[in-house]
């Protein structure tokens, strides 16, 4: 329903969530409760379109953007843990979109070239609030198409570094799953056979048993789901680390939590490689780890 309202009306799936929920959009005449409902072909889809056209977000250049890499089709971003990619459901400012838009302005052009959302002009993945790390942002039109053909082709690599509870058996293995949104809890992702599909392989870095068993692992995304590594992870029994969404009592465990940024949780867009849109030249960046998460593993002994 949201995908076929956005499109129908020009609007963002965001503002289609806000609208659905507010009673504005009908199929055959039902009022919509669900954003998620099917819709087939022949149904009468009806939209009250808002009078007032749909602001995009604002440059904002106290927003610091942490660039890697810049030329003329792309830059890379090492994103810092706690700042938000851009404007969703009660975030309308101070994202990264919004430093991003103070410092390359030709960004706002993109959605009106067909290449991205209003909120997210640039933008062909993301990472989570509390996920530190590398991210590729788009400068063309081009470029966007390029990079979201990467991404939907899996040619993309992408590692990242993960401190997750419990001894890990494994060396190295990988969770294969599909992804979907979970029916009890709406905010969350889930391991469910109505999801899509979904792998991540992982590979152990290091073991550690005091002062709690844990372990560093390196996992690299075949797929990208939104929260995948953490859903994967949790679903083994290895949450990550001051994870509370999918790690519960697990994930948090007084002697890291101690030292532990508030809000955050272990796990670090490490490695990102690419076909560059322009000449198709593979690049890597790395990211090292943080000092906020090396300063955890100093207080960990095998």
């Amino acid at each position: 329903m949201d995908v076929a309202t956005a499109l129908l009306s020009g609007l963002s799936r965001r503002v289609v969530a806000d609208m659905v929920e507010a009673g504005a959009v009908r199929l055959d005449g039902e009022r919509v409760s669900s954003r998620s409902r099917p819709v087939r072909t022949g149904q009468r889809l009806q939209i009250a379109v808002p009078a007032e056209p749909e602001a995009g977000p604002a440059p904002d250049p106290s927003v610091p953007v942490p660039v890697v890499y810049e030329d003329a089709a792309i830059v890379v971003v090492d994103k810092p843990a706690g700042m938000v990619v851009h404007h969703g459901a009660g975030r309308r400012g101070g994202t990264l979109v919004d430093g991003l838009l103070a410092r390359f302005p030709e960004l706002a052009a993109l959605p009106a070239a067909g290449a991205g959302d209003l909120h997210r002009p640039g933008i062909v993945h993301r990472l989570d609030k509390g996920t530190s790390g590398l991210l590729v942002v788009a400068r063309t039109p081009d470029a966007y198409r390029s990079l979201v053909e990467q991404f939907r082709a899996r040619s993309t690599g992408r590692e990242y570094l993960a401190l997750v509870a419990g001894e890990v058996e494994d060396d190295a293995a990988a969770v294969d799953a599909p992804i979907g949104r979970s029916t009890r809890r709406r905010t969350r992702m889930a391991i469910t056979a109505r999801g899509r599909p979904a792998r991540t392989s992982y590979r152990v870095r290091d073991r550690f048993h005091l002062p709690v068993a844990c372990t560093l692992v390196s996992a690299t995304l075949d797929t990208g789901r939104t929260h995948q590594v953490r859903v994967h992870l949790a679903a083994i029994g290895h949450p990550v680390i001051g994870d509370d969404r999918y790690g519960e009592t697990a994930a948090r465990p007084p002697a890291l939590m101690a030292v532990m940024t508030p809000g955050r949780f272990f796990l670090h867009a490490a490695l990102l490689s690419i076909d560059h849109p322009t000449d198709g030249d593979r690049m890597t960046w790395e990211s090292p780890l943080p000092d906020d998460l090396t300063r955890v593993l100093a207080v960990l002994a095998p």
